[in-house]
């Protein structure tokens, strides 16, 4: 499994220019997270920073016991081995092909032999779709093409952790898609703990286990995909629906007449573009047919079941309506159900139940090592 990252207080400044503050969260292992935000907020200083190519001014960001802010040049070395990365452009070598540019990482950090190289080279190119392209140049493809070999290249070292920054940049809705699709398969095939920074919406409703936003320089809230999709915060409200309306203006700082005057010209009958409501639990992208269950939607949903009472009733309808009848009779939920017994609940013993959870009852969660989780933080 991938490993966790806990983010702790984080702040980054440049000169004067605060761009976050008390950044606080965790990537749960195993699982994907996207991390949104207007543009300029802040979302690829984060992403490097994670990775230790920015230094912060304040907090700690640990993985495997390892606060990257405060270790040694030695130990940041070694960490960064755990991550794989895929730049907006793909980063790829211009001189080189495909199979070299995807080679470099094993070629620079590992002693593997040529044939150890082409075998493993081989295997990504092909996880990637790009089998048979290994002699083409970064300047004979396409743009998918392009951010694919990137991806391929990140995961020669069978990397813990996967960033992946803006893969919808430059990149049409049809391959978005193809790309959306490749970042859950690998999640199912290895594991890995992936975040993403994006700006599309689709994406970010379908393909992430967690959801988070920055916005004037704080991180508005983290937590599984559940949770922020039916949330009534604002500010995430109006960016998922990619509304006008809401505190997000051209420039960051909308003030209150501003808003008020929007909301004016709508009242008026003013069409501005923008979607109809989109709020609700979407269905998220399911592995490729053949590849099995993502063992981190278990994960998930186990997070989100114990902290379902503490939620909105508006938030608790969506979660449960999201429901499959097998995750309802799971966590008993629903006119028909199943509750666990009092026995042990590694006895995989189950009784028949029915009714809804009372008011402040906790869905029963098997064996999950998630289950006080807060709400909304550190999830």
């Amino acid at each position: 499994m991938g490993a966790e990252v806990v983010v702790e207080g984080l702040t980054k400044s440049f000169g004067r220019q605060t761009i976050w503050r008390d950044v606080t969260l965790t990537l749960p292992p195993g699982e994907v997270s996207v991390m949104l935000g207007p543009s300029g907020t802040g979302k690829s200083v984060f992403l490097k920073s994670i990775i230790g190519l920015l230094k912060p001014e304040r907090g700690s960001c640990e993985i495997n016991g390892v606060d990257i802010v405060t270790c040694s040049e030695h130990k940041l070395y070694e960490i960064r081995k755990l991550f794989g990365v895929l730049f907006q452009d793909g980063a790829l070598f211009g001189s080189m092909n495909l199979y070299d540019n995807v080679a470099f990482p094993l070629r620079e950090h590992t002693k593997k032999s040529e044939a150890e190289i082409r075998k493993i080279v081989l295997e990504k190119l092909d996880m990637t779709g790009l089998n048979g392209a290994e002699k083409k140049l970064p300047g004979e493809i396409s743009g998918g093409m392009r951010k694919r070999a990137g991806l391929a290249r990140a995961l020669v070292l069978d990397p813990e952790i996967i960033l992946v920054d803006e893969p919808d940049s430059g990149l049409d809705p049809v391959r978005t898609s193809y790309i959306s699709q490749l970042l859950i398969d690998l999640n199912t095939q290895i594991d890995a703990t992936i975040l993403i920074v994006s700006h599309n919406i689709n994406l970010a409703r379908t393909v992430p286990d967690n959801i988070g936003m920055l916005f004037r320089r704080e991180l508005v809230m983290f937590g599984p995909r559940e949770v922020l999709l039916t949330s009534e915060e604002p500010v995430v409200k109006q960016f998922l629906n990619g509304s006008r309306l809401g505190p997000i203006g051209m420039s960051e700082e909308k003030d209150e007449a501003t808003m008020a005057a929007e909301q004016a010209h709508v009242d008026a009958g003013h069409h501005d573009g923008s979607t109809d409501d989109v709020s609700g639990v979407v269905p998220q992208i399911q592995p490729t047919p053949g590849l099995g269950e993502r063992s981190a939607v278990g994960r998930r949903l186990d997070r989100v079941m114990s902290i379902l009472h503490t939620l909105p009733p508006a938030a608790q309808e969506g979660i449960k309506e999201s429901l499959t009848e097998d995750e309802k009779a799971r966590y008993g939920v629903g006119a028909s159900q199943f509750r666990p017994s009092p026995r042990p609940r590694d006895s995989g013993e189950w009784r028949s139940s029915s009714g809804d959870l009372g008011d402040g009852e906790v869905a029963e969660l098997p064996n999950s090592s998630w289950r006080n989780a807060p709400p909304g933080g550190g999830a």
